[in-house]
């Protein structure tokens, strides 16, 4: 290759690196103001979008960005003893592409929300009432454990996919928090769940030898879900 062809080559080459690091570097923004989810869009546009289809621009209210209910406590009677609610672009319409969404989860007392992952989205958790025990831990090899024992008005942030948890430390009375993530619908995998109470079960062999318990504990278990 002549100096003149290399050059002409890595001035190419120059400018295709400097055209993509522009290209990484730009931001995303939206093509318009808002996206708001229309809820009568049948599932075969909701499989093609990375969110939900939009109303029409001009059949768009003030409703749609508006949401009432967590003032509302939620039903703590069940297992676990608490209750998630939940404000995702499936209550709040208007949420739709923007990469945002909140709950409300009440404990009753010495309720828990259970270890679970969230596979979109960091969560971070403010404490309304009551005080909380916190905590999640690191991916392989070290699965560190963070935990925390948070009280009104305390924060606490969980990355994303992380496993976590969060206990309400009073057997006496309930607690509250408000949480927001950053996903219009960020998902929720509760490891028990997951593990013993998939559809169909993982083989009983399986779990015992990963979880160091004999076949018939592991039986149990998978009854329990």
């Amino acid at each position: 290759m002549t100096s003149v062809a290399s050059f002409f080559f890595g001035l190419v080459v120059a400018l295709s690196c400097l055209s993509l690091q522009l290209a990484l570097a730009s931001d995303p923004g939206h093509l318009q103001d808002f996206c708001v989810a229309d809820a009568t869009s049948s599932g075969f546009y909701i499989l093609l979008l990375n969110g939900v289809a939009c109303k029409n621009p001009s059949t768009v209210t003030a409703n749609d960005f508006y949401f009432r209910g967590l003032h509302v406590a939620g039903n703590t009677s069940n297992a676990q003893g608490s209750r998630v609610t939940p404000v995702f672009a499936a209550q709040l319409p208007g949420l739709n592409t923007l990469g945002i969404s909140m709950v409300r989860i009440d404990y009753a007392a010495g309720g828990q929300n259970p270890p679970h992952t969230h596979p979109r989205a960091t969560e971070i958790l403010l404490v309304l009432q009551g005080s909380l025990e916190v905590g999640f831990v690191t991916s392989n090899p070290n699965n560190r454990h963070f935990t925390k024992t948070l009280y009104k008005g305390d924060v606490f942030v969980f990355p994303s996919n992380t496993i976590h948890y969060q206990r309400n430390t009073n057997w006496k009375a309930p607690a509250v928090a408000i949480a927001a993530l950053s996903s219009q619908n960020p998902g929720a995998t509760t490891i028990a769940n997951a593990v013993f109470g998939s559809q169909p079960g993982i083989s009983a062999d399986i779990l015992a030898k990963s979880f160091s318990l004999d076949v018939a504990t592991v039986n149990f278990m998978q009854s329990k879900f």
